[in-house]
């Protein structure tokens, strides 16, 4: 899609930049264009910036900061690693940068990557508010998770998630004994931009131990 060619009001919120995905940044377009400019078409393009934010920033669930300007896609962008949320906001961002309209989804998990560790930290094996990206490819919304570099996984032993602009790419669902690795308990829906205050209020009632007090 054109980033100059006229937007229809159903793609307008999904092209247009948003305060954290922050599409038009200057830092952002560079980023697409590095990876996506030779790309044959639009699915290509998406294919190649889905790896290059996978593989190019390590997955770390415990770097949270609910800090506006921190939670901006240029901002991460210069960071070598992120959560999950952060990595699909980029991934979003970039994708608009080239003309691809692009939303976040989110859902609450079990038995995520990391589990034991990560399970103590929060006191529960359910991480709420999952985040990936959805992009529109070729007449249809395709899903897309970007969180999970190629390293983690092969350090766990799970096949990384691969891409590849046609068939959804959400979660990695067994282990390679044939155990469930994930299973998705709630769909929180998609959006344009980064629902902060949604976010926090999740993290707050899920997890009330990481600010300081108890329900």
């Amino acid at each position: 899609m054109d980033p100059n060619a006229p937007l229809s009001s159903a793609f307008r919120p999904f092209l247009v930049p948003g305060e954290l995905m922050d599409s038009l940044h200057p830092d952002i377009v560079s980023l697409a264009l590095t990876h996506a400019r030779h790309s044959a078409n639009e699915r290509e393009a998406a294919v190649s910036l889905y790896y290059a934010i996978r593989d190019g920033y390590r997955y770390d669930p415990y770097c949270v900061n609910l800090d506006r300007k921190h939670m901006r896609a240029s901002e991460f962008l210069h960071r070598n690693k992120g959560y999950c949320i952060e990595k699909a906001n980029l991934l979003g961002a970039a994708a608009r940068a080239m003309g691809i309209p692009a939303r976040l989804g989110f859902g609450d998990v079990v038995n995520h990557i990391g589990t034991e560790k990560l399970a103590q930290w929060l006191g529960t094996d359910r991480m709420v508010f999952h985040g990936y990206t959805e992009l529109y490819l070729e007449g249809r919304w395709v899903k897309a998770t970007p969180a999970f570099n190629r390293e983690l996984c092969e350090k766990i032993g799970v096949a990384p998630l691969e891409f590849d602009g046609v068939h959804d790419s959400l979660f990695q669902p067994y282990e390679p004994g044939g155990e469930q690795f994930m299973t998705y308990v709630l769909d929180r829906g998609t959006y344009a931009e980064w629902p902060v205050e949604e976010f926090e209020a999740a993290l707050r009632e899920h997890y009330p131990h990481l600010f300081g007090y108890n329900q």
